[in-house]
């Protein structure tokens, strides 16, 4: 995932596969939201997942993971909470 064009972090694809549904549901409703992952260079980002904000998110394995509900729904729940979406791990 490549924020703004100058943080990089480094997302499972699986992981990576459910956030994606996540921010174009929440950005798709014009919620923006609060994103806290961990980054091997600068501790934990927060980052301010924004309608307006460049965002690239890009996969390497050649077939998309198969997708969990529940664990997108309860991502959606976390990033409409008080203290966002937060990413447990990124590899």
């Amino acid at each position: 995932m490549i924020y703004q064009e100058r943080h990089v972090l480094d997302i499972e694809d699986r992981l990576l596969s459910h956030l994606r549904v996540v921010i174009m549901n929440k950005l798709r409703r014009q919620e923006p939201f609060m994103l806290m992952a961990p980054h091997p260079e600068h501790g934990t980002l927060s980052i301010w997942m924004h309608p307006a904000t460049p965002l690239v998110l890009q996969f390497y394995g050649s077939r998309p993971p198969q997708l969990d509900g529940q664990l997108i729904e309860q991502m959606m729940q976390d990033a409409s909470g008080p203290n966002g979406l937060v990413l447990e791990s990124t590899t």
